[in-house]
């Protein structure tokens, strides 16, 4: 059997990112937690 090849740092933040461009409820769910975050500083 094959070694499974180590994933490099960039590639799995690469993955990662199209996971998460391809989940529409992800995407919602972190731009409120940034809204929130946003409003929080702005008080």
């Amino acid at each position: 059997m094959r070694k499974p090849r180590k994933r490099t740092f960039k590639e799995l933040v690469s993955e990662n990112k199209q996971q998460l461009l391809n989940d529409r409820d992800a995407l919602e769910k972190i731009e409120e937690r940034l809204e929130q975050k946003m409003l929080g500083k702005a008080e």
